[in-house]
């Protein structure tokens, strides 16, 4: 797989101050887990947080409402994703958040950062190896 140019340093700093900035819009009632994600996608920052429910598998996570926001915005390629919790190490996609992403974008970045500024990276292909694809659907 190829991979693209790595956003720039400048554009990684603004993808996570909107994730640090969306985080404090979470409603997370039930487990007091606040996250903010931030897609940056053809050049532009979409935001999200995550949106808890009484019911959990109703609930959503922030980057599936970053990827939402993008979509809905006419977006079809994400270049990286932030996200910011308030966990001690940083925490990377959960497992639906990393195939959905790989589905903008399989090389993407991948931020993640503490709200003690503590941060680590990662390519979302490392992430999901093997992931679920378009080609993996067996057609008759």
């Amino acid at each position: 797989m190829s991979r693209r140019a790595e956003p720039s340093r400048e554009d990684i700093e603004r993808l996570v101050a909107a994730a640090r900035s969306v985080r404090r819009r979470a409603y997370a009632p039930y487990s007091g887990f606040h996250v903010g994600a931030a897609v940056l996608a053809e050049g532009r920052i979409y935001r999200g947080a995550n949106l808890e429910n009484a019911s959990y598998p109703l609930s959503v996570c922030a980057e599936r409402n970053a990827v939402a926001a993008a979509v809905a915005a006419g977006r079809r390629r994400i270049e990286a994703v932030a996200v910011v919790a308030g966990d001690e190490e940083p925490t990377p996609p959960c497992g639906g958040c990393r195939q959905v992403l790989h589905e903008f974008g399989p090389g993407m970045l991948v931020v993640s950062e503490t709200t003690a500024g503590r941060r680590a990276r990662w390519r979302l292909d490392e992430l999901l190896p093997a992931a679920f694809e378009a080609s993996s659907f067996v057609r008759p």
